[in-house]
């Protein structure tokens, strides 16, 4: 092959040309190289509007996301929102501390079966103690605690017991401890609690609560489904106002408030939501005010509560400044006690609508129905008038004895009238002729406080009529739970006597500044109590359990020994001690 010569050019790194591109293969890469120029532009806009979203955001902050709606999940929901509201510590929900299981024994206490179930394991030896310098065993820490880093049990957190841990939507319980809840806190909770279905108990102690947290805990446990329990202890609230968590609307059953400070004030509160003429609260069956500063004059309003309160079966009022003046008040409404004139005429009220209910409806189509000047049922004179005159002639005309049988029935109607007004009267005035003390329906009560000084006579005229008047009471009731004011009353002095609260079956006085004279009062109060439920026990079993230690007078004193003799008997927990061999036979 001959090699090239001197003149002729090197030709190296020249393109041959085979590879030179042809006009077709150019306009194709012109295309291609087209459409990446595009998507490079595409893609640079794209960035550039997110970049400007951001920009947006970042410029309103405040700008307010979509609303929450909460699932029933409480660690996920409380979660998501203190993250929206910028909580800079979100406080965990761990499952409350449970003492340690034994082995092979179920929650009840029995022990599993293994049937149908897989083996379990088997269980390791404990490890051998470890030895100090000295050669002597050191103990092991115990394995009911568990360690946790410095000042990681004192962080705040939420405590909550399951039905199901493997469920987190069944939470029934929720404890907060030593923690200050602000609105806002509130605020998250009042989202969440109401769609947990299975919660029943709250228990905030200790956390610093205020007046406008109550008022929104108020509202929130009525939202709740299945809420019953409520603890607040160790709670100071300056505006004292507990009374909102007992409203109409309020499902709480046990209420708590130890050692919340409330005075007089908040009692005087707390009573008139316990009950009045016009309400009484009728879900409330357990209030502990403990540790309080009540004195006589919120004991007696609180006492005022239970005239009308038919439903609260304990009372706590212990660790308070009560003395003979309140406790007697709380005697008397266990006892029995006089109606005021505003209760006498809430009462007349009850007996007329129970008694005559169609005095309260309208006649059909008529056009007084809704009016609030003048009843419905009341026609004015002058229409009467003139339906006499447009019937007189058409009477005339059809029936010459027919203006005879119409005269008698409006005779008839208006001695009805009368009968009507006069039975309310009689049943208030009934057994007063020969006797002041004569039994209102016709019941005598037995013994009183009242009776104690004052003698009564007649009581053996009328055991028919006690009957028939026991009857009566229980068709006014219609089976439901008799109203203190519709009670059978005594008529003494010109005044109306009922039986007191019998339904309280639980009352703690202790560490008061109770002396004789309060005691003797409380004692009568059991007496006649024990005497009643001889009689009649349909209105409650009265007091079963009394705590009066640790008051101003020896537990060796007389009266206190009555007293306690009387209750230990009523005791639901007391059991008879065993008779001795020597008993046995003689008896």
């Amino acid at each position: 092959m001959p090699s090239p010569g001197k003149g002729s050019p090197a030709k190296t790194g020249s393109r041959p040309n085979s590879h030179r591109l042809t006009p077709a293969s150019r306009a194709s890469f012109a295309r291609v190289a087209n459409k990446i120029k595009m998507g490079k532009k595409l893609e640079k806009g794209l960035k550039e509007k997110n970049a400007s979203a951001v920009s947006q955001d970042e410029e309103n902050p405040n700008k307010t996301p979509e609303p929450y709606s909460c699932t029933g999940n409480f660690q996920a929901d409380f979660t998501e929102l203190c993250r929206r509201n910028s909580m800079t510590y979100i406080p965990p929900i761990i499952p409350r501390a449970r003492p340690p299981t034994v082995m092979g024994h179920t929650e009840s206490g029995k022990p599993d079966k293994g049937k149908g179930k897989a083996p379990q394991a088997p269980v390791e030896p404990d490890p051998d103690p470890e030895q100090d310098l000295d050669g002597e065993g050191i103990e092991a820490p115990p394995k009911t605690f568990t360690i946790k880093e410095k000042f990681e049990y004192f962080k705040p957190s939420v405590q909550v017991e399951m039905e199901n841990f493997d469920k987190p939507d069944t939470v029934t319980e929720i404890y907060i401890r030593g923690w200050k809840i602000v609105e806002p806190i509130m605020e998250i909770f009042k989202q969440c609690w109401p769609k947990m279905a299975k919660l029943h108990t709250i228990n905030l102690w200790n956390c610093g609560l205020s007046g406008e947290v109550i008022t929104i805990l108020a509202s929130t446990i009525t939202e709740i489904p299945e809420m019953r329990n409520l603890v607040l202890d160790g709670n100071t609230v300056v505006e004292e106002n507990w009374h909102e968590l007992m409203g109409e609307e309020s499902p709480i059953q046990n209420l708590s408030l130890r050692h919340c400070g409330i005075t007089d004030k908040g009692a005087e509160q707390i009573g008139q939501a316990l009950g009045s003429t016009k309400r009484c609260n009728t879900k409330l069956i357990s209030l502990n005010l403990s540790g309080n500063r009540i004195t006589d004059v919120g004991a007696e309003h609180i006492a005022l509560g239970l005239r009308m309160n038919r439903n609260l079966m304990s009372l706590s009022l212990a660790s308070n400044f009560i003395g003979d003046k309140g406790a007697s008040k709380i005697a008397e409404i266990l006892s029995r006690f006089p109606l005021t004139h505003e209760e006498v005429v809430e009462r007349r009220k009850h007996f007329s609508e129970k008694d005559f209910p169609e005095r309260n409806k309208s006649p059909p189509g008529s056009r007084r129905e809704g009016s609030k000047d003048r009843p419905a049922s009341v026609r004015s004179q002058s229409h009467m008038d003139k339906d006499k005159k447009g019937s007189k002639a058409s009477a005339k005309k059809k029936d010459p004895k027919g203006k005879d049988a119409k005269e008698e029935e409006k005779h008839d109607k208006t001695k009805k009238k009368e009968k009507e007004d006069k039975t309310l009267t009689k049943k208030e005035s009934r057994g007063t002729k020969g006797d002041k003390s004569g039994t209102v329906g016709g019941r005598s009560s037995g013994a009183s406080i009242a009776a104690d000084t004052k003698g009564t006579k007649g009581k053996g005229k009328g055991k028919d009529k006690t009957k028939q008047a026991a009857q009566e009471v229980e068709d006014l009731s219609g089976g439901e739970v008799v109203n203190p004011l519709t009670d059978v009353a005594d008529f003494i002095d010109g005044q109306l006597w009922v039986s007191g609260n019998r339904v309280l079956i639980n009352l703690n006085l202790s560490r008061n500044k109770i002396a004789e004279s309060g005691m003797n009062n409380l004692l009568k109060a059991m007496q006649y109590q024990t005497t009643i439920l001889m009689d009649n026990k349909s209105g409650g079993t009265g007091l079963m359990r009394i705590a009066l230690l640790k008051n101003k007078i020896s537990q060796e004193h007389e009266v206190m020994r009555k007293l306690n003799d009387i209750m230990l008997h009523k005791d639901p927990y007391y059991k008879q001690p065993p008779q001795t061999p020597d008993v046995q036979s003689t008896t």
